[in-house]
């Protein structure tokens, strides 16, 4: 298997790679460790931006802390951004959740899991998966169909989405699928979300306990929706490092 990465300044190796999900190809943000070696193998979800350059590098930083780190482009099918024919932010954001919806998101995930796997520096035999916003809550849609994950964080998804930000016209809670997950998963959400409800993050908390194979929940006072976002107007930095430390703290625990 070839692949055309970029060494970087940080010493990772980096860069656009493709692979089939079903009769479709379909495109990632890949970044392994400078180091040879095997190591294990972390997918991402991103938000409704897309692959954008700040998940580019966070996708390195992920390799640098020596994972197999892999964001696939859950647009690839609509050109590689998030569709642009709309009116309204609000309108944007539907159409970015529609086009990347479970039923098509949570196949190319687990293509890239499968292509990530097959790499030389790839452990296959140890995976998680991480989702930001809309990815949040794919991640979780994900984990109740898989048993090839053996952790999940969410980062602020949208706990129920409303009905115009899905293809079935319906509202989606997340809720129930705690219940149904094959690996432990923790959350982050921002105590100052105006994104999501704060009702609906209070019902997350509540039903952590029923996920099947255990969560933390951490909420961060006065950081808004994409805080951990160092280029979002919403940015908290204090907020960012101790979600990232608690992260990689809990893929240590489940993949080292």
């Amino acid at each position: 298997m070839k692949t055309n990465l970029i060494t970087g300044a940080d010493g990772t190796r980096s860069g656009w790679v493709h692979f089939d999900s079903g009769p479709d190809l379909v495109r990632g943000y890949l970044a392994v460790p400078a180091a040879e070696g095997r190591y294990p193998v972390v997918v991402t979800a991103h938000e409704n931006l897309g692959v954008t350059e700040h998940r580019r590098e966070v996708t390195r930083r992920i390799a640098a802390a020596g994972y197999v780190s892999l964001t696939v482009d859950l647009f690839s099918r609509v050109g590689g951004m998030p569709p642009q024919n709309f009116d309204t932010p609000e309108e944007r954001r539907s159409l970015a959740f529609r086009a990347a919806a479970d039923e098509r998101a949570v196949p190319d995930l687990q293509a890239g899991l499968d292509f990530a796997r097959e790499l030389p520096a790839a452990d296959p035999a140890a995976a998680a998966a991480i989702g930001f916003c809309l990815g949040g809550g794919t991640v979780l849609a994900w984990g109740a169909q898989t048993r090839d994950l053996s952790a999940i964080v969410s980062l602020y998804g949208i706990p129920v989405l409303p009905a115009e930000y899905t293809t079935g016209g319906q509202p989606r809670s997340r809720l129930p699928l705690l219940p149904q997950l094959n690996a432990p998963v923790q959350f982050h959400f921002g105590g100052d979300d105006a994104a999501i409800p704060a009702d609906q993050i209070d019902a997350v908390e509540a039903a952590a306990p029923t996920a099947a194979r255990g969560a933390e929940f951490h909420r961060y006072p006065g950081a808004g929706h994409a805080y951990h976002d160092d280029t979002h107007p919403n940015h908290d930095a204090a907020a960012a490092e101790l979600t990232w430390k608690r992260t990689l703290a809990f893929l240590d625990e489940h993949l080292r």
